[in-house]
């Protein structure tokens, strides 16, 4: 399943760089598909939806930083672990378990944003 990031984030930035995929922004701050990945033109989403990748899309959250669900891989395939949990100093990185994902799907995810 995807990270998320819950109400007890201090915004100290420490996840943000630890992200393979450029899964985490800045509260405020809008995200594309495209950041940070080799994804180009219409991807399709997690709901089977379409999307150009780069697209910019409004922030998920304003006060705090937040992670992209479409983007986020659990770090599958780059570390043994979510980086943005193994650096968070208050453990606000925490299993979304609104995305029930299998490791093999994930691995799937992140091969589809890094062509």
């Amino acid at each position: 399943m995807a990270i998320k990031i819950t109400d007890e984030c201090i915004n100290c930035g420490a996840c943000e760089p630890e992200c393979p995929n450029n899964a985490i922004y800045e509260g405020g701050v809008e995200w594309a598909l495209a950041d940070g990945t080799t994804v180009k033109g219409s991807y399709t989403l997690m709901d089977g939806s379409q999307m150009d990748a780069d697209q910019r899309n409004a922030p998920i959250s304003v006060d705090t930083y937040y992670i992209v669900p479409n983007k986020c891989t659990e770090c599958q395939g780059f570390h043994e672990e979510p980086q943005c949990a193994a650096v968070c100093p208050v453990d606000c990185c925490v299993p979304d378990e609104m995305y029930q994902e299998t490791v093999d799907e994930l691995m799937a995810k992140k091969d589809r944003l890094h062509l």
